[in-house]
């Protein structure tokens, strides 16, 4: 019978499972194993169990346990990882490449460079990888990932002030929607409700289920319910606290424990408050006074016309002659000016275009009748 353990080669990574052997192992030892990419290093997770797997066959057998030499070699890969990160940032910030650096991850044995990247499209780097295997003298594997892996391999701090789930302890992304904030009555307020991401926090979907089956006891928003002393309809719940916010016949909030409601109201019940609600509404606006009709613009000006008061007319002042006018200062009336006759057509004053004036023939010779 084979023992079976699991490993992970990164934090907060998928577990998977290895046959460990005779070699005694221990939850937090480090061990080689051998995978499709060549010689990794990982964590022990669990402790070797002994059980019959169907697939024992495929299972794949650690190497050894980790030694000061391969202990050595990951640091040096470390080192490695910072320098090509730094590199090949600044070669995309010179090629002006739309693209993210996220990370830079060495295999073991310092055979292959994975360069992790995040972009909004598909993005030509080929003449990166040319750069890169130029500089560092290895195989280059460009790997594009999401914006929630982007979040586990970085890490950072929620806004609930702990360590972000991804990279601390989920190892699987589940599917989250709206209707889990619908559910658990949060404001949808994307600021509120969006991780470090930019999608819809993880942690909506641990209370999820809970609030599904505690919902179930309540009646539903909108019902009519009676209890002891009175009864209304249902206009909000409170599930964690376990209360109930009914709204009463005259608009008012009465806030009633769960076990206080007796059930739904009956029929009578609810047709006597739909009567009671429309005849007091039918009273009130009866009640209300009639509404006065807006005079018009016409009718305003007439009565504003009635209600001025009759004022004599001013005696009419002799005007002075053509001839000549009156000086202010009291001498001898000068001669009056001739009328200028530069006005523009149609505004001329009556009696100086078409029909001439009584007593005076019409000086236009061209208007003159022969």
């Amino acid at each position: 019978m084979p023992r079976i353990i699991s490993i992970q080669f990164s934090a907060a990574s998928k577990l998977y499972d290895f046959n460990a052997g005779d070699i005694e192992i221990a939850v937090g030892d480090r061990v080689v194993v051998e995978t499709e990419r060549g010689l990794s290093i990982a964590e022990v997770m669990r402790e070797p169990v002994d059980k019959a797997v169907d697939s024992a066959e495929k299972l794949v057998t650690i190497t050894r346990k980790a030694t000061f030499e391969d202990l050595a070699t990951v640091e040096r890969n470390t080192q490695k990882e910072r320098e090509a990160y730094d590199f090949c940032l600044r070669r995309i910030v010179e090629r002006n490449m739309q693209m993210k650096l996220v990370k830079v991850e060495y295999l073991f044995d310092g055979s292959k460079a994975v360069f992790f990247f995040t972009a909004d499209g598909r993005v030509d780097f080929r003449d990166l990888v040319k750069d890169l295997a130029h500089t560092f003298h290895t195989r280059i594997e460009m790997r594009q990932i999401g914006v929630r892996d982007e979040s586990k391999l970085v890490g950072g701090i929620g806004i609930c002030g702990r360590e972000l789930c991804c990279c601390s302890w989920l190892r699987d992304f589940q599917p989250v929607s709206v209707k889990m904030a619908k559910e658990q009555n949060l404001a949808l307020n994307p600021n509120k409700i969006s991780g470090q991401c930019g999608r819809l926090l993880c942690c909506l979907d641990y209370e999820y289920e809970t609030y599904c089956s505690l919902r179930k006891t309540f009646p539903k928003c909108g019902k009519r319910v009676r209890t002891a002393s009175t009864n209304g309809v249902i206009d909000k719940l409170n599930i964690l606290t376990g209360t109930i916010t009914l709204r009463l016949d005259d608009g008012k909030l009465l806030v009633v424990k769960r076990d206080e409601v007796l059930g739904e109201a009956s029929a009578e019940e609810t047709a006597a408050a739909a009567a009671q609600k429309q005849v007091g509404g039918r009273q009130e606006q009866r009640e209300r006074p009639p509404r006065q009709p807006r005079p018009s613009n016409a009718a305003q000006r007439a009565a504003e016309k009635k209600t001025e008061p009759a004022t004599a007319a001013p005696a009419p002042v002799a005007a002075p002659s053509k001839e000549q006018k009156p000086q202010a200062d009291g001498g001898q009336p000068r001669p009056a000016k001739k009328r200028s006759r530069n006005r523009r057509h149609g505004h001329r004053k009556p009696g100086e275009g078409g029909t001439p004036p009584a007593g005076k023939p019409d000086s236009d010779p061209k208007r003159s009748e022969p």
